[in-house]
């Protein structure tokens, strides 16, 4: 029944997300993770299992007829990490969220869609769902519940993203910014400097290597973290210290350091650039800017700040947040087909054993109940005794088959389901 259904979570609603770690399994080795989570199914009864772990939730989805005391909560998420012992049971469980039965689905439908997420509408979060479900497939850890359940999961969320636009209109600072860059029709040739090499300047790096980027020199107070972003470009790091004596040309600065005031200053874009009056790309994504308004004012440069960044991914998550109720309604009516299809599952189960019992009903009658009187049959008659069972066979296993789909039928029909959707795709 569904009500065997149970997830029990940790995510950013109501937790720090610093504190989140706590509630993760505490290794990166994937074979121990895999005996770990044997253990946790084992230890504590659970039919199926399937975890995933991100920076913004922790969430253990099981089959299990028990309901999840405060006890259970404490024990498993003890046993989940041990330095969790040393808290106190109202920790765990002021943290930890415990959904059952319909809601189960209904909140493995958001966080595939993307509702549920702290970044509403990014499609990173349905990829880490698959992936977790794959690894956990390969650990022997799911079932035809939890398969089921996932894969009406997929259908639900690529549905969403289908027929609502969630997904549209970015809300990240660092990818509006290279929209932005785009927008100029830089060529793949151009030459980059990226001051700083903090995750700003590396994510940043990473769309450039998507786009065919690589023509860079890579600045930065610690010349290993430099070196980090220019390996993965193909370029060159150098010390902060010597952007000053930097001599070559460039078409775009990439800027986003921890300095609390402008490293970019008149006088050094100005030695820079020297007498090329050109027009250059200069993006600021630092907070407070790195590169003075003398520099915007007195060059020739089409500047792309983070304050202009941040009120359209500001204005984006607002579009996104509107379609959130079209997305709760596209879902709220795929929970209730949900409960329909996992009926029509455990009838599925049940009809299987069909065909094996029938065989062995007339493998029965045969061999034991009649075989004294088959034996005393010319080869003729039990020729044609043993062609009509095998037709009655085939029969009897068809009849309840056939009237199953017809049941299926007119059960899609009235709840208005596609008749042709399968539910059971995740392999």
């Amino acid at each position: 029944m569904l009500k065997n259904y149970k997830i029990l979570t940790v995510t950013h609603k109501v937790t720090n997300t610093e504190d989140i770690a706590d509630f993760i399994i505490p290794t990166d080795d994937k074979t121990e993770l895999a005996s770990r989570l044997n253990e946790l199914k084992a230890n504590y009864g659970l039919g199926e299992l399937m975890y995933l772990a991100t920076c913004n939730r922790v969430l253990f989805f099981f089959t299990n007829k028990i309901q999840p005391d405060t006890s259970f909560i404490t024990s498993f998420f003890q046993s989940v990490n041990p330095n969790l012992a040393q808290q106190d049971a109202e920790y765990i469980s002021e943290n930890v969220q415990s959904i059952e039965g319909n809601k189960a689905i209904h909140h493995l439908y958001e966080i595939a869609a993307s509702v549920d997420s702290m970044v509403v509408g990014e499609r990173e979060i349905f990829r880490q769902l698959r992936e977790a479900y794959e690894e956990c497939r390969t650990y022997g850890l799911i079932g035809d519940n939890i398969r089921i359940a996932m894969s009406a999961t997929v259908e639900v969320a690529k549905e969403v993203y289908a027929r609502t636009r969630i997904g549209e209109k970015s809300v990240s600072v660092v990818s509006l910014a290279f929209r932005k860059l785009q927008e100029t029709h830089v060529p793949t040739s151009a030459r980059f400097l990226i001051v700083g090499a903090g995750k700003t300047n590396s994510l940043f790096a990473k769309f450039m290597l998507k786009h065919h980027y690589h023509n860079a020199v890579v600045f930065n107070r610690s010349i290993d973290k430099a070196q980090a972003i220019a390996d993965e470009l193909g370029a060159e790091a150098r010390a902060l210290s010597d952007l000053g004596n930097y001599q070559d040309d460039f078409d775009v600065m990439v800027v986003c350091t921890a300095a609390v005031e402008p490293i970019i200053t008149q006088e050094l874009y100005g030695k820079l650039v020297g007498k090329d009056e050109r027009q250059r790309i200069v993006i600021d994504l630092s907070l407070p800017n790195n590169v003075s308004r003398d520099v915007v004012e007195n060059f020739d440069v089409e500047y792309i700040d983070i304050e202009n960044l941040r009120q359209l991914a500001k204005e984006n998550m607002a579009f996104r947040l509107g379609e959130v109720e079209k997305a709760r309604q596209l879902i709220g009516k795929r929970v209730e087909e949900f409960k329909m299809r996992f009926r029509q599952r455990q009838i599925e189960r049940a009809m299987s054993d069909v065909p094996t019992q029938i065989k062995a009903i007339k493998s029965h009658a045969v061999e034991q109940v009649f075989k004294n009187e088959l034996d005393k049959l010319d080869p003729e008659a039990r020729d044609l005794l043993d062609r009509m069972m095998n037709y009655m066979e085939k029969r009897c296993i068809g009849i309840p088959m056939v009237a199953m789909k017809d049941a299926y039928r007119k059960l899609h029909h009235q709840a208005g389901i596609n008749k042709d959707a399968n539910p059971h795709n995740v392999k």
